[in-house]
């Protein structure tokens, strides 16, 4: 069974942006037979980015075929991913954090199958910071990890950004790449807990750590409440659990938070075949983002042996992890051009969303206002033609 898919084709490029994926004839999708299914009966679709190719994937269910809807959206260098519980989209991308909207309507549809169109309305201007996670605070204001400055960071309306954070081990706010931050896990709109590479305080230190320098920090204290992991990332807050991968390993676990002082540990739940970035939960079900690891930086980490042992290589994709039983029940694996993943979101009550890219053709064709009746006026599906074209997912 063949899975209809849609992705952009914006005309030539920007210079900042990347070409689609989709036009190489050697990248394929495939699925497995029940995550269509799965994805109707949870009711949500996933937002996922890949730095690599330069592409921000929305994956839904084609209502018209009823297989699986890949839409791509060409956004310079997409990192850090987080859905806001007004529906909105916080992402990292390059030089920018752009939140897009659904411009929709629950009755309306555009090009006939998307539910769902996500328009960027706000563009913050950061500079070049290497942020990775993001997370929603008060107020609908981003804190994202500023990773080549080792803090927690905000907007600012004159500044590149406002620090927010920083490790107590880091002595400095200063432009290092020195412990590799990159995960971050919110609570009720604050910065819970932050994940880094290493503790280290010296430029670009945190590469001689991967192996098991990794830590998870509480960032109300400022305490490590575990350390010995291998380049830990994407620590989510579920069900009153810290999960995080432990990607230097291929494990999705939860850390054991310690009691009356002492170090938490982590526990593994599920080993996933790839190097994990990315993770979501619906209900008893993670979203697990993996990418191939890369030759020199991540070759000698526990993860090698782990897939050795499997006989198995390490693939790009997205595993569906049932928490209760600890194994992959549902998958989604992108093999060809595109290799790595950064981070991923669930999206709740859509079936198939599209994205449009910041600075393309349909952007600025796309007009819409509040008429009288309060409903804003949908354009004309002219304005988002060029907007779709094919992509196939198999089983």
């Amino acid at each position: 069974m063949a899975a209809r898919g849609s992705g952009e084709a914006a005309g030539e490029p920007l210079p900042e942006e990347s070409e689609p994926a989709e036009a190489s004839p050697d990248l394929t999708y495939s699925m497995s037979a029940g995550l269509v299914a799965r994805l109707k009966a949870l009711d949500v679709a996933l937002a996922v980015t890949s730095y690599q190719s330069g592409l921000f994937y929305l994956i839904g269910r084609n209502p018209m075929t009823g297989g699986l809807n890949v839409h791509q959206t060409p956004i310079l260098r997409p990192m850090g991913l987080a859905y806001a519980s007004d529906g909105a989209l916080m992402l990292v991308a390059g030089f920018h954090l752009v939140r897009f909207v659904n411009a929709l309507e629950p009755h309306q549809r555009a090009n006939e199958i998307f539910d769902a169109c996500y328009v960027p309305r706000t563009v913050h201007v950061t500079g070049e910071l290497d942020a990775h996670d993001v997370g929603i605070g008060a107020a609908g204001r981003p804190i994202f990890v500023n990773t080549r400055f080792n803090c927690l960071a905000t907007v600012s309306d004159r500044y590149s950004f406002e620090e927010v954070w920083r490790p107590p081990f880091i002595s400095a706010l200063v432009d290092e790449d020195r412990c590799h931050l990159n995960g971050l896990a919110m609570r009720d709109g604050e910065a819970a807990y932050a994940t880094a590479v290493s503790r280290s305080d010296t430029i670009d230190g945190w590469r001689d750590r991967r192996a098991d320098g990794g830590v998870v920090i509480d960032v109300g204290t400022g305490t490590v409440v575990c350390q010995g992991l291998s380049m830990p990332h994407s620590p989510r807050l579920h069900r009153g659990a810290l999960w995080l991968l432990n990607s230097g390993t291929g494990e999705l676990g939860i850390v054991e938070l310690p009691k009356d002082g002492g170090m938490g540990h982590f526990e593994p739940v599920a080993f996933c075949p790839g190097f994990g970035r990315g993770l979501a939960f619906c209900g008893r079900y993670a979203f697990v983002g993996l990418s191939k690891p890369r030759y020199r930086r991540f070759e000698g980490l526990a993860l090698d042996a782990r897939l050795a042992a499997a006989d198995s290589e390490p693939w790009c994709g997205i595993q569906v992890i049932d928490l209760e039983k600890g194994t992959c029940v549902d998958w989604f694996r992108i093999d060809g051009q595109v290799a790595e993943l950064y981070d991923l979101a669930v999206i709740p009550g859509f079936a198939c969303p599209m994205a449009v890219s910041l600075r393309s053709p349909e952007a600025a064709g796309f007009v819409s206002h509040p008429a009288k009746d309060g409903r804003p006026q949908l354009p004309s599906n002219d304005s988002l033609a060029e907007a779709v074209t094919g992509a196939t997912a198999t089983q």
